[in-house]
């Protein structure tokens, strides 16, 4: 089969569609001639998202079909431009994603009541966890029936989170900073620094000579 007809293939679309639900920073590589079905797939699935939803999206951004998107009244989902949210992530709103902000696949992001904010060029790596609520363990009745509280996670910008992170309530992550693959983060991240293991403690700095900024 020749490139030209494989580009219109039905089964080579399908197939392409798959590869960008799953590497999703490959849309915004795509040659004018896939963008002829890919621009429309993707419109379909915003404009579904924003009838059924209260998520805001803004132009020039990709949305997996396999992605599981939930945003009640009360719980928005504002996605900004050129932000990515690929295959099998489930995100419960209240979460704001910052501009060219990457969610990849697998990752669960929970806002909670007080919300998930993520800062404009922060990545986030495969099957990462951030969950912006909490309940107790008192010994006087069960864990099911403990009362919830929330006060919410923040990343800043230019953020990156190695695979299979976890950060939990009431954390704040400020501009720059790393964590390295596997870490659970219990604890405030100064900007620039390199933090990792369980629980994430400082590994290094990105920019040694920048002051060390403690988040509040």
């Amino acid at each position: 089969m020749s490139i030209q007809a494989k580009d219109k293939d039905p089964q080579f679309i399908e197939q392409h569609k798959r590869r960008l639900s799953w590497m999703p920073w490959l849309f915004f590589t795509l040659k004018p001639k896939h963008l002829e079905w890919a621009i429309p797939w993707q419109q379909e699935i915003q404009d579904r998202l924003r009838e059924l939803e209260t998520i805001e999206i803004e132009d020039g951004c990709f949305i997996a079909p396999e992605a599981h998107l939930f945003a009640e009244l009360g719980r928005k989902i504002k996605i900004m431009r050129g932000s990515f949210v690929a295959a099998e992530v489930f995100m419960h709103g209240p979460v704001m994603l910052g501009e060219n902000v990457s969610i990849n696949h697998r990752c669960s992001v929970d806002g909670g009541a007080a919300g998930i904010v993520i800062g404009k060029d922060s990545r986030v790596g495969p099957n990462c966890s951030l969950y912006a609520f909490d309940h107790g363990i008192e010994p006087h009745d069960l864990i099911r029936k403990q009362a919830v509280k929330s006060k919410g996670i923040r990343l800043g910008e230019d953020v990156w989170l190695g695979a299979n992170v976890c950060v939990t309530d009431g954390v704040v992550l400020q501009d720059h900073c790393v964590v390295g693959m596997g870490s659970v983060v219990t604890q405030n991240v100064p900007s620039w620094e390199i933090v990792g293991g369980v629980p994430a403690r400082s590994l290094g700095r990105r920019k040694p000579n920048e002051p060390n900024s403690i988040a509040d």
